[in-house]
């Protein structure tokens, strides 16, 4: 793999507090870190004394939907490795959501935003997860989120009637706000129930 490939270093991507504790996140396709529900995401985790690490994408990476599993889990990794003997927990937003398999394979709690839930080998990523996860979604994704495997799954979950792959809706900003509030909190309540394990 080539510099291009590889995340970029030189955005502010980190953020210190107690280095015992590190989230890291890995962003959508088209969904940096600094896009709302990965800021929050951020921020919640800010104010529970969490190190937070963001990952970063490069304007070049696989194209190929099949490698992506691969190449996710790799960074996913290696940003693991980077912080040895911390309790990591992992929050990736749809395409980052493949790092579902190393939480799976290192025993790691997350956060899932818009999962891809129509990917089987994410699917069973899941099933395999033994530590806490949350899984956030709307029913307008029609593409990628599943009710039914949600359900199934066991893990905590917040299903937001509505909205879309962005978690917003088209017609009304202020609803998508007030979504956005409603995915803050339930990842509040999630870092907290994290803290008293």
């Amino acid at each position: 793999m080539d510099d291009d490939t590889l995340p970029g270093s030189w955005l502010p991507a980190r953020a210190e507090g107690d280095p015992a504790r590190v989230a890291v996140l890995l962003p959508g396709g088209g969904y940096s870190p600094a896009r709302p529900l990965l800021h929050f995401a951020r921020a919640v985790l800010q104010k529970h004394g969490w190190t937070t690490q963001e990952l970063w994408w490069p304007t070049r990476w696989p194209q190929d939907e099949d490698l992506h599993r691969d190449w996710i889990n790799e960074h996913a990794a290696r940003a693991v490795a980077a912080e040895p003997g911390a309790q990591v927990l992992l929050v990736g937003k749809s395409l980052g959501t493949w790092a579902t398999r190393t939480a799976a394979d290192l025993g790691l709690p997350g956060i899932w935003l818009t999962p891809l839930l129509h990917k089987q080998q994410l699917v069973e990523d899941l099933r395999r997860a033994t530590a806490p996860a949350l899984l956030i979604g709307g029913t307008a994704d029609v593409r990628t989120w599943r009710p039914e495997i949600v359900r199934e799954l066991g893990h905590s979950y917040l299903e937001v009637e509505g909205a879309d792959h962005g978690l917003e809706t088209d017609d009304d900003p202020v609803n998508s706000a007030e979504i956005l509030k409603r995915v803050t909190a339930a990842m509040d309540d999630f870092a907290g129930q994290l803290q008293t394990r």
